[in-house]
């Protein structure tokens, strides 16, 4: 699988089977986004890879009871250890360098035939608590990553020309 194949093949998978896992594959997704690019290359990102059904039972309340997460055999919860750099741009840089990475770890996911579906939607403070994670660490996104028990179909997207413009915004 290339690339396109894989951005063409990534779904929101919201439906796990129960079955673990390999490690190798893990590892895999994992280092996708340990290879990911940030600004000023401040790797300013630590990944808590919750495998323990207990653990990821905890999460569903702090996930807005959503109970995929906790069925999901593994849930990277990613998390930006600084979050004070601002790009010259005045953007802050930790959500965007962690969004790189997980979108690695997403198309990972897909070419080992893993699905994935990227949570935004979850209480940082009680994430922090089940997970031990320090108050002074962000919590940006909570990842569940299995084998799918279901085929999202394709979500509609704009047109290439709706959305490109070359040159000038005219």
């Amino acid at each position: 699988m290339n690339v396109h194949e894989a951005i063409a093949a990534r779904r929101s998978v919201r439906a796990y089977e129960d079955k673990p896992i390999e490690e190798d594959k893990l590892r895999r997704v994992l280092e996708a986004g340990r290879l990911a690019p940030s600004a000023r290359n401040m790797q300013e990102w630590q990944f808590v890879a919750v495998r323990d059904k207990g653990l990821r039972s905890k999460l569903v309340p702090a996930c807005k009871n959503q109970t995929f997460v906790g069925e999901a055999p593994v849930v990277i919860v990613a998390c930006a250890t600084q979050h004070e750099h601002v790009m010259t741009c005045g953007q802050y840089a930790y959500p965007i360098d962690l969004a790189i990475a997980v979108d690695h770890m997403t198309l990972a996911a897909v070419e080992e035939g893993l699905g994935t579906c990227w949570i935004g939607a979850f209480y940082e403070d009680r994430v922090r608590r089940v997970l031990g994670i320090p108050n002074d660490v962000r919590v940006v996104t909570v990842l569940p990553m299995g084998y799918p028990a279901e085929t999202p179909t394709p979500r509609s997207r704009r047109s290439f020309d709706d959305v490109f413009l070359f040159d000038t915004w005219q």
